[in-house]
């Protein structure tokens, strides 16, 4: 009885000290978009017709990478935070279904309500493309593309597949992921982590400058 209770004891401590999921060296996403189709009535209640948000505080889902949904998906799971709607719709699904529906959405076109043109200059573009050395703000294009359509490099290794593409996302969305990522309300993977960081010294203007600047930036 003592080497069980201390076997248990061991493991709930390795599991307490396992931190995040270090997507660094998470493995590839692939799932089968037929079948994710079968499991996303309620999702597109909130997220659209194949994804495609029209409801500013709800995110378009359409394009995205698929390790990123995956992990997103995965994420609420792992939370199981109350607070959240995601919590409930989420509970009962398999890993196979996380993949699957990250991998049907991550099939569907995005066909954003944001203005079809992007502005090219502003606030929001040079905080994007260039940063702020002075406020210590790095430069968001290192990991999300000159566009904005995720990392550089999305498809030579999987640890680049983790990153979300922006463009021609909802700006109302944006301001409050920011701004979570800001606050430490968001810190479940290493990804998440390393934004806590780059988000420390964005105050609410710069915020809105970059959600607004994406919004415009078409996919």
């Amino acid at each position: 009885m003592k080497r069980i209770t201390a076997l248990g004891l061991l493991c709930a401590a390795a599991l307490a000290t396992a931190g995040p999921p270090d997507l660094r060296r998470a493995g590839r996403i692939e799932g089968d978009a037929a079948a994710g189709a079968a499991k996303v009535a309620v999702c597109v209640a909130c997220h659209g017709p194949e994804g495609n948000s029209v409801v500013p505080a709800f995110p378009a889902l359409a394009g995205q990478r698929a390790a990123y949904l995956y992990q997103s998906l995965a994420g609420f799971q792992r939370r199981a935070d109350p607070a959240s709607p995601m919590t409930a719709q989420v509970k009962d699904l398999s890993d196979a279904d996380l993949r699957n529906i990250a991998a049907y959405f991550a099939s569907r076109p995005r066909t954003p309500a944001a203005p079809a043109t992007a502005a090219g200059s502003g606030e929001g573009a040079r905080l994007f493309r260039e940063g702020d050395s002075a406020r210590g703000i790095p430069p968001c294009q290192g990991c999300h593309g000159a566009v904005a359509g995720g990392h550089p490099l999305a498809g030579t290794a999987p640890r680049y597949d983790y990153y979300p593409a922006l463009a021609a996302q909802h700006s109302d969305y944006l301001i409050a992921r920011l701004g979570h990522y800001r606050d430490g309300r968001i810190a479940d993977t290493s990804n998440a982590q390393i934004m806590r960081g780059v988000a420390h010294n964005l105050d609410d203007a710069a915020i809105r400058a970059l959600a607004e600047w994406l919004a415009a930036t078409p996919r």
